[in-house]
Formats: structure tokens, C-alpha cells, sequence
């Protein structure tokens, strides 16, 4: 009990050093995804094909949360975030179970928390910045639970990385960010 006490009391004093140079911020923009996925060919019992699937589009997702920035020397800021983010991709749907394709437009949206730790550079107003990012899986809806045998099938916590740089401008931080994932898009569709 003693020991957990003393980590409390040392955070306590390490955070109440750094107060004055810590910055809390709101962070809110738009996301948008890049997807190169092949198309998905669901046969049915003797291999002729049932259903066709392709991302149609990738549409803007809106992502929300909270950051600190913690100064580590005159140059560099550790900076944690957690940040709501939804997002949609829309499916483009050859279905042949009735005998003749018919194309159809399904969407999924899905909701994750993202959290990041990223490490910044600073160049006068401009930042640099790297680091991982953690999702975690809040929720998804899908029109394609239309199809027989469809399941969705989302890890619980999946990893990536972010790149990007930034601009300060008074207490305003404008960032642009790349982020690459260690899991594949489409790993959570199944059909039977």
C-alpha cells in the first residue's frame, strides 16, 4: 500500500512541476482513408459466384478528443491524445442470387478510440512529429448484415503509426497526419 502511495505522491509532485509548461487542448477535425482492397468474390455450394464486393468510396469521418503536450527539453514535446473517431466506407455490391447481377450500394460506419502518442520536433512555429497509435473497437453498423451468412468480426485493439507535421499559430495547432495500420482493411468480413 505504502509503495502505490509514493507513486501517487511523485506523480503528483512531477505534474505539479510541470503545470506550468503542460498544455491541455481540444482537438476536433476530418478524417479521410486511402483504401487499396481487393475485391471480394463470395462463391455459393458448387463455386459460381454470389456476391461481389468492392470499396465504392472511403467518405470523411469526424474524429474528436482531448491532448497534452508535454515540453522534454527546448525542442521536443510528448504529446498523448484520445480522440473519438467515426468513420463510413460504402461497398459496391454485385449480388447474383437472383439470377442476373444487381449492383447495389452498402455502407459500414464504424466508431473507434484513437489513442495516439506521438513525438513532436519543434522548428520555430512548425512541428514534426511520429509515433504509434492505438485503436480501440467501439462500435460499427453495416448494411451488409442484408446478406445471408454475413459476420463481422473486429479485434478488439489493432495498432498503426501516425507521421505528420504541424503549424502553431498563437494557442491554435493546424496538423496533418498519415496514418498506416498493422491490420489489413476488410480482416473483419466473413461470409459463412
Amino acid at each position: 500500500m505504502k509503495k502505490y502511495l509514493y507513486i501517487l505522491l511523485l506523480c503528483g509532485l512531477w505534474s505539479a512541476t510541470l503545470s506550468g509548461q503542460i498544455r491541455l487542448g481540444v482537438k476536433g477535425g476530418l478524417t479521410t482513408t486511402d483504401l487499396q482492397v481487393a475485391a471480394l468474390s463470395v462463391p455459393d455450394g458448387s463455386g459460381n459466384p454470389l456476391l461481389n464486393l468492392d470499396v465504392e468510396e472511403a467518405r470523411f469521418g469526424i474524429q474528436g478528443g482531448l491532448l497534452l503536450q508535454i515540453p522534454v527539453g527546448r525542442k521536443w514535446i510528448i504529446q498523448p491524445e484520445v480522440l473519438f473517431n467515426s468513420n463510413r466506407v460504402d461497398f459496391e455490391v454485385e449480388d447474383f442470387r437472383g439470377g442476373s447481377a444487381v449492383e447495389v450500394i452498402k455502407s459500414e460506419k464504424y466508431q473507434y478510440l484513437d489513442i495516439p502518442l506521438l513525438l513532436h520536433y519543434r522548428l520555430g512555429p512548425l512541428r514534426a512529429s511520429a509515433g504509434p497509435v492505438g485503436h480501440v473497437y467501439i462500435d460499427s453498423s453495416s448494411e451488409l448484415t442484408d446478406f445471408e451468412n454475413y459476420e463481422q468480426r473486429f479485434d478488439d485493439f489493432t495498432f498503426g503509426y501516425q507521421l505528420g507535421g504541424g503549424l502553431d499559430i498563437w494557442n491554435l495547432m493546424l496538423d496533418v497526419r498519415y496514418e498506416g495500420n498493422f491490420t489489413n482493411f476488410g480482416n473483419h468480413i466473413t461470409f459463412n
